[in-house]
């Protein structure tokens, strides 16, 4: 069984948000524009438009809200994590998205984790993510939104910068694990993938077009 999806948006976490935004910033050579908060996991955003119904997330956990009672997505909450974040913004994962996020979730092969309703201001959507609030392989596989039926897209919204996604690539110590991941939700064409050597830790980096010529964020 496969399930259609496409790429969503890409997550860079930081410690502090405006440090996340300020690093997006050097990256792309483009500020960030002011996102919102997200009560029912402790985080708050920034957000750059990629055009196409795609954007860039910068999140963090946001130090004035109540401690949720189950972890946080992304793995803002793993001790690893939280350690890499200290030294500096990273990209940890993307998202991708479909219109029928409870089929999505059922033709996965791994533990794409349960779908949830969220909402800040006035955006909706559901989400599924492993209950842990880990990364699914490391971040290479993403987690799957389903925005509201009437949803103004969150692209949409944002100012267009000329920023666009040129191509998103993975190291990954199992390339082959990751694409058995992927092919259920028809993503194996939007994430390159290559071996990573001996000790080498996965991850994620993206490939954007900018203003100013090309960059890469990881």
């Amino acid at each position: 069984m496969s399930v259609h999806t496409a790429f969503d948006h890409l997550v860079v976490a930081a410690d502090k948000l405006e440090r996340g935004a300020a690093h997006l910033e050097r990256c792309l050579g483009i500020r960030c524009v002011a996102g919102g908060r997200h009560p029912k996991l402790g985080t708050h955003n920034a957000l750059l438009g990629l055009g196409d119904d795609r954007y860039i997330e910068v999140i963090a956990i946001d130090p004035e809200a109540e401690t949720p009672t189950k972890p946080r997505w992304f793995g803002l909450d793993a001790p690893g994590v939280r350690a890499a974040l200290r030294e500096r913004p990273r990209l940890l994962t993307w998202v991708a998205r479909s219109a029928d996020l409870d089929a999505a979730t059922a033709a996965c092969v791994h533990d794409a984790g349960r779908p949830r309703p969220m909402q800040r201001d006035d955006l909706h959507w559901r989400i599924a993510f492993p209950d842990d609030g880990s990364l699914i392989e490391d971040g290479l596989v993403p987690p799957v939104i389903e925005w509201g039926r009437g949803v103004r897209h969150p692209a949409r919204r944002l100012p267009d910068a000329g920023l666009r996604l040129r191509s998103l690539h993975g190291v990954h110590p199992d390339p082959g694990r990751v694409r058995e991941r992927l092919a259920p939700l028809e993503l194996t064409d939007t994430l390159a993938l290559e071996t990573g050597g001996a000790g080498e830790p996965a991850r994620l980096q993206a490939e954007i077009d900018t203003p100013d010529g090309l960059r890469w964020l990881d």
